[in-house]
């Protein structure tokens, strides 16, 4: 609909048809969660547009429940079955925007009779909703898939009122972040009331809930699959056109896909990797619309400007707590460097001035390119500030500033909203002093540099050692390493604090001592959150409390 309408404000002659499968144009899906939790109450407010107002105010022929199911590109037509009728037409075009967006994924195997549900449209929205209210206080629900989809489905459903288990196959929830960064995320909902099962895959939906892997069944009366998306290149594929990755569609940069005529934009489309410029899928609303405005000013002849690259920025609420991310994961950057170094750095500031009452506790995540201090992502997790944080680091990204350039980034302070130096400069600090010959370990880097003969020094002040304290690990405060440092002369030391920035005084006073020393990268509550990303993943009964 972005397309169709930029298009009739570019073109007030050109005749514009737009088919829809569903009974819906123009609605708001990134919403739909949040109708079953009663966030938002009215229905009819997520749907933003009718065929009629469409029809009244752009002069648009809008056809809902209108299934497209044959393109002939050599006689530029498209052959449309009305869902009501059964009845056929063949429509020509001139250009043809195909955007039919993704499908959801299901398990493998489902039995007949199974409550599994997906959410893609106003109409599995109503069905759902069905489902919820006939279900009684208490019920048992299992969310296939901890995804951005998934665990707001799991939030809203056990808002409203049932008990909810997600069951998540790989080692994280929001797998876009790293497993350090989403544990505390898990803790969150556990201690809300939410079960979460990780490292647990599905192999059966079953009549009465579903079969893990591992043998495990959970009750449901409801199951719904949240599982990612498949791209809906079916109509692409019958025409010939050329399919991307993961069963996109391939477009160039004005959207063209291989047959002359036709255009592809949204979740079918393939998108341009701002920072390796592969092509992947990227499934988020706002680049979306911001694709269907520039298909239009493409095919209206307006601007020959390429399409951006896409950086894949986005942001959840968790139930209260919120994540945020941009660019690349730790796990992605190691997985595409092909052998080059990358550099991580991990912060734990406040969301504002500390003296300033209301101060909330955040984490932050820089992933950095080592050869030439390019930021190749970041993540935040936390309540207030978060948003801004990451939006400054994506325009950042967007404008070619490497990491240790963040440190100068001239950012609105008052002690209501930040601090003197914004955790946005705290990280490039770091980054600045990495490249100045810093040295760290990172959390999951530890037990092998320990194993290998380093010496683990917590400098932290003695009240924090009630927080916990690492195995093996020497105390002594930052104050007394002047008088004993010479105890460890001649083996490897690594030093760490709270969340790093002590630390990185005791390992630059013991580096002009002469000692070989690294730091903690984030300090105790990084290595805290990754241990408590490994415990996640055990089995039930083997967790820590």
């Amino acid at each position: 609909m972005s397309a169709a309408t930029r298009l009739r404000r570019l073109d007030a002659e050109r005749d514009i048809l737009v088919l829809e499968r569903s009974g819906a144009v123009s609605y708001a899906n990134c919403g739909l969660p949040y109708h079953l939790g009663g966030v938002i109450p009215n229905r009819d407010s997520l749907e933003l547009q009718t065929p009629a107002r469409m029809g009244a105010r752009f002069a648009l022929g809008v056809r809902v429940r209108t299934e497209v199911v044959d393109v002939d590109p050599i006689a530029r037509t498209v052959t449309a079955r009305d869902l009501a009728t059964g009845a056929t037409e063949t429509i020509s075009y001139d250009e043809l925007v195909l955007s039919p967006g993704a499908t959801p994924r299901r398990p493998a195997k489902v039995a007949a009779g199974s409550p599994l549900e997906t959410l893609r449209t106003l109409d599995d929205l109503d069905r759902i909703a069905d489902s919820v209210d006939a279900l009684p206080n208490g019920a048992p629900v299992v969310v296939i898939g901890a995804g951005h989809l998934g665990i707001e489905i799991a939030e809203n459903l056990h808002r409203r009122g049932l008990a909810v288990t997600v069951a998540q196959s790989e080692d994280r929830i929001l797998p876009i972040l790293d497993a350090e960064m989403t544990a505390p995320l898990v803790d969150h909902l556990e201690q809300l009331g939410l079960t979460v099962r990780l490292g647990a895959p599905v192999a059966e939906v079953t009549v009465d809930g579903v079969l893990l892997a591992g043998g495990e069944r959970l009750l449901a009366d409801l199951v719904i699959a949240s599982m990612g998306v498949i791209p809906d290149a079916g109509l692409a594929r019958t025409a010939g056109a050329d399919l991307g990755p993961a069963g996109t569609i391939a477009v160039d940069d004005l959207h063209r896909t291989s047959i002359p005529g036709i255009y592809a934009i949204g979740d079918v489309a393939g998108k341009t990797d701002a920072i390796d410029g592969t092509t992947r899928p990227v499934a988020l609303a706002g680049l979306a619309n911001r694709h269907g405005r520039h298909v239009a000013d493409v095919i209206a002849g307006v601007s020959e400007a390429p399409a951006k690259p896409a950086l894949g920025t986005s942001i959840i609420d968790v139930a209260g707590a919120t994540a945020a991310s941009v660019g690349w994961s730790e796990t992605v950057a190691r997985a595409r460097a092909r052998g080059r170094e990358v550099r991580i750095f991990h912060t734990h500031p406040l969301s504002h001035a500390g003296y300033y009452p209301g101060a909330q506790p955040m984490s932050l995540k820089l992933v950095v390119a080592a050869s030439d201090d390019r930021i190749l992502g970041a993540q935040a997790v936390g309540t207030e500030g978060v948003a801004r944080r990451i939006d400054v680091i994506a325009v950042a990204m967007s404008a070619g500033i490497t990491a240790s350039a963040l440190a100068d980034l001239e950012l609105a302070y008052a002690p209501q909203f930040g601090s003197a130096k914004d955790p946005v400069n705290q990280l490039g600090y770091l980054a600045r002093n990495r490249a100045g010959g810093d040295r760290t370990v990172q959390w999951h880097e530890l037990d092998d540099a320990i194993a290998g003969g380093a010496v683990l020094l917590d400098v932290r002040a003695e009240g924090q050692l009630a927080e916990g304290v690492i195995p093996g690990a020497t105390w002594i405060p930052v104050e007394e390493l002047r008088d004993r440092h010479s105890q460890f002369k001649g083996r490897p030391l690594i030093v760490h604090c709270r969340v790093g920035q002590g630390a990185h005084t005791a390992a630059r006073l013991l580096a002009e001592l002469g000692h070989d020393v690294r730091n903690l990268d984030g300090g105790y509550l990084t290595w805290r959150d990754g241990m408590r990303a490994r415990e996640l993943v055990a089995p039930p009964g083997a967790r820590a409390a």
